[in-house]
């Protein structure tokens, strides 16, 4: 079983910038797929971000690319997404999730195992 839990959302102002965090803790392994979704109210969740385990490969939705940037410290069993020009479309509670090495796409909800409680962005315009 991994934990996982996020922390550095707050309030921001259009334009500023957050690094959120997650951490891993219980059977945690460098051999996982890590992925942040987020979620704005009275929508679905959507992909944001994902990094692979091998290689550190990432991927990002077409609305944070060029903005966010994810990168993973395996001997810190963390995964960070710093999110810069922040825009009111950001705000949502933002999610990391973990799946074992897989090769479908990291995009899809439905492929990850493990799931932090969130942390919630607001940016005010």
């Amino acid at each position: 079983q991994v934990q996982l839990v996020e922390s550095g959302g707050g309030l921001v102002q259009a334009g500023g910038s957050l690094r959120l965090s997650c951490a891993a803790s219980g059977r945690t392994s460098i051999y996982y797929d890590m992925g942040w979704f987020r979620q704005a109210p009275g929508k679905e969740r959507e992909f944001v971000a994902a990094i692979t385990a091998i290689g550190g490969v990432t991927d990002y939705s077409d609305s944070v690319k060029g903005r966010f940037t994810i990168s993973r410290d395996n001997a810190k069993n963390t995964v960070n997404p710093q999110m810069n020009s922040l825009a009111p479309e950001d705000t949502a509670v933002y999610y990391c999730a973990a799946r074992w090495v897989d090769t479908r796409s990291g995009r899809l909800p439905g492929t990850y195992n493990y799931w932090g409680q969130g942390t919630q962005v607001t940016v005010s315009s």
